[in-house]
């Protein structure tokens, strides 16, 4: 059986009192707001954009939505967690205050911002899944405590997924701190000697210490490197490659596997909404106002996020008149979706179903 994804065509340079009508009706689609109990802990899992981003999902754009959930509960909040990289998201004190920033603030849209796995990334539990690549997920106890999941995701492109969307910020957006270590376990960067300036920055970006300086080059140490891609991010010469190959598999196979924890733990409980503007080549953890690389599409919403995220990502496809996601990364991002949909998670069939 096909699930069903809804859909409302848009573009963030609507009124953003037309962009919050839109995502209310497809919130309402999604049939979870009768189901919330009074004083229910809602969480809306968000990324709030790293500092100098641009493409995060506005704040503006939800305050139908919030006001819909605060009809039925006193008690929904904005939520994310911990970086494994270094910077104003590595913990919960400077990373409220970038919330902030961005908008996300109790004066701005009516609810808390709450980091869910604590002031360093230490707050987890551990739920068992035992599938091929996780036996016990490590998961944010302030996501998990929750009642509801709302998952809000910026369609974008990977350096290390190809596709960030649903699926990546349910499996690695909920993962603590240690959670997001295991994912990314023995996917390591390697260092062009004949494209590095030695220019260091790498090393003080490094949250393993793991690079150093070697005959005129910076170098990883494998044994110390935790995969989390910083050392690319800061590069600006090019010298950091990727590992792909069967790493790209691990990693991706072992996000679509958190992803199942998350949405088997709020099983009926849990719907995504993907908001489809400003696609880029990389993620929001990007600090720099990144070009697009397709026109914006509009706005998606289901229970099922692997036919969310297979939906958003034919539907850019179709824009763009060619695979934007495998251009940009040379990553094959359907590994994530295939697994998904191989685990249970969901299906990679849907029927699409626009909303007037």
């Amino acid at each position: 059986m096909k699930s069903q994804v809804f859909f409302i065509p848009g573009d963030r340079n609507e009124e953003s009192k037309v962009l919050s009508g839109k995502m209310e009706k497809l919130y309402l689609a999604l049939g979870l707001d009768g189901k919330i109990e009074k004083d229910a802990f809602v969480a809306l899992k968000i990324h709030f954009g790293e500092k100098g981003n641009t493409g995060y999902i506005r704040p503006v754009w939800l305050e139908k939505t919030i006001y819909r959930l605060q009809q039925r509960t006193k008690r929904a909040y904005f939520t994310d967690t911990n970086t494994l990289y270094v910077g104003l998201r590595s913990n919960a004190i400077d990373y409220a205050q970038l919330a902030g920033e961005h908008g996300f603030s109790l004066e701005k849209t009516g609810l808390p911002v709450h980091i869910a796995d604590g002031l360093i990334g230490e707050d987890d539990e551990e739920v068992p899944i035992n599938l091929k690549r996780v036996k016990s997920a490590k998961l944010a106890a302030g996501i998990l405590h929750a009642d509801f999941l709302i998952c809000l995701s910026h369609l974008t492109g990977h350096m290390q997924t190809g596709v960030g969307a649903a699926i990546k910020n349910l499996g690695m957006g909920c993962a603590s701190r240690a959670g997001k270590l295991e994912q990314h376990a023995e996917v390591n960067p390697r260092i062009s000697a004949k494209y590095c300036k030695n220019c260091a920055i790498c090393l003080d970006y490094c949250p393993a210490g793991a690079i150093i300086q070697k005959d005129g080059s910076a170098v990883i140490l494998d044994d110390k490197c935790i995969g989390c891609g910083e050392c690319l991010v800061v590069c600006k010469v090019g010298a950091v490659k990727m590992r792909w190959g069967e790493d790209s598999t691990r990693l991706q196979e072992k996000m679509a596997e958190y992803a199942f924890a998350v949405w088997n733990h709020f099983r009926g409980k849990i719907g995504f909404l993907n908001v489809l503007f400003k696609i880029t080549k990389d993620c929001d953890c990007m600090a720099k106002d990144q070009p697009q690389i397709v026109e914006d599409i509009g706005i998606l919403a289901s229970v099922d996020p692997v036919a969310i995220d297979k939906a958003s990502a034919d539907l850019a496809i179709k824009r763009a008149k060619k695979d934007v996601f495998r251009k940009g990364n040379d990553v094959d991002w359907m590994l994530q979706l295939r697994h998904g949909a191989k685990i249970g998670l969901g299906s990679l069939e849907y029927e699409l179903i626009e909303v007037g």
